[in-house]
């Protein structure tokens, strides 16, 4: 069952009423009564499942649905997770390079949110070709794993990113030309490893029927986080007392969306039928601020008597960010409600508490 909560009230689907007009004529209470949509009844596979958020999307699922979480470990968001151990989940350690792995780890599912991938700046410029391979073989084998499924595959969404834009993406639409960046600078391994994997998901809908969606996250962050993101770094760094480390003058602007906000895009395009065969940004471009700001007001937040430090940053960099979600809106309804001071505020006491000084 599939439904639609908006303001703690179930409301049931809208027959045949497009999504997309009764979001329109929503629109202007959205924000402060966002939609929560709410899956129960499902066997779903979340692949990168225990990455910070496919494991903020298992928390989300797992009371109503049977979690099937296929990860490598390598970032594991689940292990301190307090849904750790329920009896509605279930973790596969296996890598989407095993095909073999991959088909098993999906048998019985009818949903599917494929999220492994390698990320983060500094692991692709150490490992641009492995990055390459996960990508764009490891989602090739979990398409095809879903399209010679014995079980019906009612959802698919892929993980893209909003590298596909290039270094300056100012209210980019989906529509809008990607950019892929110079050949032989790594930075830009995972766009086109990424765009290569939208390309994909499209052309196995458009050839196969499969009902694939793609999404486009912009710098998510929130409690859980692991890896790479500035915000997860500057947060421990001013709660330790360290520099907080700024590549180069910090004038990079983005757009930040709170972990929260981006599980209720996922769970619009897994129950919007007008989501299949589009590619979706997803993120909040209320949020934008400067790394140097950002980095400022974190220090403010925490309380922190930590400096600001500018290093020199060779490698390219993104400088500008800031997505057009306006197309999420009209066809999913969704809007981000949750703003940069709040959405650190809650950061920062989920890592107060859990990071040693």
């Amino acid at each position: 069952m599939i439904r639609v909560t908006r303001g703690g009230i179930d409301r049931p689907w809208i027959g045949r009423l497009s999504y997309s007009g009764y979001a329109r004529r929503h629109a202007r209470s959205s924000q402060q009564n966002p939609v929560r949509p709410v899956i129960s009844d499902h066997r779903i596979l979340l692949t990168g499942g225990a990455g910070f958020i496919g494991s903020a999307l298992a928390a989300r699922l797992v009371d109503r649905n049977k979690v099937v979480v296929f990860d490598s470990g390598h970032r594991d968001s689940l292990r301190d997770s307090p849904i750790a151990g329920h009896s509605n989940l279930a973790v596969i350690k296996g890598d989407v390079l095993d095909a073999s792995a991959v088909r098993s780890a999906m048998r019985g599912c009818d949903l599917v949110v494929h999220l492994a991938a390698i990320a983060g700046v500094d692991t692709v410029l150490q490992m641009p070709v492995t990055t390459m391979q996960v990508n764009i073989i490891g989602t090739y084998n979990v398409l095809e794993a879903a399209r010679e499924s014995e079980h019906e595959i009612n959802r698919l969404v892929d993980f893209s990113t909003s590298e596909v834009f290039g270094s300056y993406a100012y209210k980019v639409r989906e529509a809008d030309l990607t950019s892929l960046g110079a050949v032989g600078e790594a930075r830009w391994t995972y766009a086109v490893s990424k765009l290569a994997t939208e390309h994909m998901a499209h052309n196995y809908h458009r050839q196969f029927g499969l009902p694939a969606v793609s999404i486009r996250p912009f710098n998510i962050y929130g409690p859980g986080q692991v890896g790479e993101g500035a915000i997860h770094r500057f947060i421990v760094q001013a709660l330790r007392g360290e520099d907080l480390t700024i590549h180069n003058d910090g004038s990079q602007i983005r757009a930040w969306c709170y972990v929260d906000d981006m599980i209720n895009g996922i769970l619009c395009c897994l129950t919007r039928p007008e989501a299949v065969g589009h590619a979706f940004n997803i993120g909040n471009p209320r949020s934008v601020v400067t790394i140097y700001n950002l980095a400022r007001d974190i220090v403010r937040l925490t309380g922190s008597r930590s400096v600001l430090r500018h290093v020199h940053w060779d490698n390219a960099d993104v400088e500008l960010r800031i997505p057009n979600i306006e197309k999420a809106r009209q066809l999913l309804g969704y809007e981000p409600a949750v703003d940069l001071d709040e959405g650190l505020a809650k950061t920062i006491e989920w890592y107060r508490s859990r990071v040693v000084v």
